[in-house]
């Protein structure tokens, strides 16, 4: 089949196109297969020689079409009888190094008894590896066992990491989470993992620096390390110190940077700390799957470090503990951002269950770090007027209205109550007290004393309390409460009559409805 090109000059060569993202498969694990009887007859025989795909072309200049380390398979189909006398294969094997060709296959038979000896020769002198593909075995059988090399790699590669996270996650949960991490770190890679403070110091480290120096660590592997470190740390960019940094230049700083030096493969990982701390990795060579194995440390490593090192972090582990030695709530509240008023968000996700994770990421986008998650319910504590709290996108929140710290308890209760109003009334976000009334011209230590009054044949039950209250905001519904209340619909009859019986009165009278309302909201 005749290949077509849509690409402008195509002869033209450009830069070097990039290697296919495919696990690589060493081209003598495909001359192994004794199925296809493959065989090498021309370029050099190194083990380290890989492929990323396997590709049939019998286009004169295949360069347009390759993505760089294929098997380019072709019969011979466009060689012309006189190729053998002239530059063609010379100029056709330059072709396909240039694109990063990664090997040639040369099938013999239909068109051409024997490997073409001026190919030979050509493949010899430009070091590109020429295997002969027999009559037998046709190319599509060469291109499915690429895919099935490839995919007993990726099992592997899949495996070793799955592996390598588990002991890493289990390091992460010794007593010295730190050293754990980086010794087991440095033994998945082979190499050496050291973790940088952001004065450029090291912090800890563990394994054998690869290369020269041995354990000690070998001054230009080590010096070439702390450059890499260098130009991936936030805080202390330096462009001069000649390391070719994956992302370097003049854009942003790089999360991640890779580099050789003395043939040790080096790789560094800012942690998300905003703290200037770097993960450094050293190996004497780069596997599939280093660098997600080195990832998930960097990831780890920035959890162990970012909490505690950042002084947010500090304030609020603080504040935590003056709590629970008693101190009041107004005396650790400037510990938490220095806020005067402060406003309670509870909310539920329309999915599952809320994990950490989810429970995090809606604490950010509230603006506040001080998250709870309390069953299916997520709890915000977020400081009042920093910025406007809007609905968020798969959640159901209930807000309290802004109270001061000595308040927080009540703003809880008002959140909560907030909360099971959006949820009957399907509202995707509840304000409490959103609209001012009649009853706030009533003094408060007045309407409170007239609810304990009025309230107290019931409120040593607290279930019914709540029921009476969720029932007259949701004006009576008997279905609407029970999915607020999350109960049998024949509970909250059984309340509700229950409620009327203590309190003498009638609940289909909407002036005692209103009374009743007005007591409740001041309880």
């Amino acid at each position: 089949m005749e290949e077509t090109s849509t690409m402008p000059d195509a002869a033209v060569p450009g830069p070097a196109p990039a290697v296919p993202p495919t696990p690589p498969v060493p081209l003598a694990a495909l001359l192994a297969r004794e199925d296809l009887g493959l065989r090498q007859i021309a370029g050099p025989q190194d083990s380290a020689t890989v492929i990323h795909w396997a590709h049939t072309s019998e286009m004169a200049d295949p360069y347009p079409y390759l993505l760089g380390g294929e098997l380019l398979l072709t019969a011979g189909v466009h060689v012309p009888e006189a190729a053998g006398s002239g530059t063609y294969f010379d100029d056709y094997v330059s072709r396909i190094v240039e694109a990063g060709g990664a090997a040639l296959g040369f099938g013999v038979a239909p068109v051409h008894d024997t490997v073409p000896r001026a190919l030979v020769v050509a493949c010899d002198d430009y070091g590109l590896p020429l295997v002969e593909v027999p009559p037998r075995t046709t190319f599509s059988g060469v291109a499915r066992a690429v895919w099935q090399l490839m995919a007993q790699a990726r099992h592997t590669e899949l495996r070793r990491v799955t592996e390598a996270q588990q002991s890493l996650a289990a390091a992460a949960a010794r007593p010295d989470p730190v050293p754990s991490v980086l010794r087991q770190l440095a033994q998945r890679v082979g190499g050496r993992a050291t973790l940088y403070a952001p004065d450029g110091g090291e912090v800890a480290s563990a394994g054998r620096m690869p290369g020269a120096g041995g354990a000690g660590g070998g001054g230009e592997v080590s010096g070439a390390l702390a450059g890499l470190v260098a130009v991936v740390r936030p805080t202390t960019r330096d462009g001069s110190g000649g390391v070719s940094a994956s992302g370097g230049g003049g854009g942003p700083t790089p999360s991640s940077a890779s580099d050789t030096a003395a043939g040790v493969h080096l790789a560094a990982y800012a942690l998300g700390t905003g703290q200037g701390f770097v993960l450094g990795v050293a190996a004497p060579r780069r596997d599939p799957g280093d660098h997600t194995i080195a990832s998930v440390g960097a990831v780890l490593l920035s959890l162990l470090t970012g909490e505690h090192q950042s002084s947010t972090g500090a304030a609020r582990s603080s504040a935590l503990v003056r709590l629970l030695l008693g101190a009041a709530p107004e005396e650790v509240a400037p510990l938490l951002g220095g806020s005067e008023r402060w406003v309670v968000v509870h909310a539920r996700p329309d999915g599952p269950a809320p994990d950490a994770v989810t429970a995090s990421a809606l604490g950010a986008a509230l603006g506040s770090a001080l998250v709870d998650v309390d069953g299916d319910v997520v709890r915000v504590l977020v400081p009042a007027g920093h910025r406007e709290l809007t609905v968020q996108p798969g959640w159901t929140c209930g807000v309290s209205a802004p109270v001061g710290s000595h308040d927080w308890a009540s703003a809880d209760t008002q959140a909560g109550r907030a909360l099971s109003r959006a949820r009957a009334t399907r509202a995707r976000l509840v304000r409490h007290g959103e609209h001012q009334g009649l009853t706030d011209l009533v003094p408060p230590t007045e309407a409170a004393a007239h609810a304990r009054t009025l309230l107290s044949p019931i409120t040593a039950n607290p279930a019914l309390t709540e029921t009476l209250r969720t029932w007259l905001s949701l004006h009576g519904s008997w279905d609407r409460t029970a999915v607020a209340l999350s109960v049998h619909r024949n509970t909250v009859r059984q309340r509700i009559t229950r409620c009327a019986t203590l309190l003498s009165t009638d609940l289909d009278d909407p002036d005692v409805r209103m009374e009743l309302w007005f007591a409740l909201r001041h309880a």
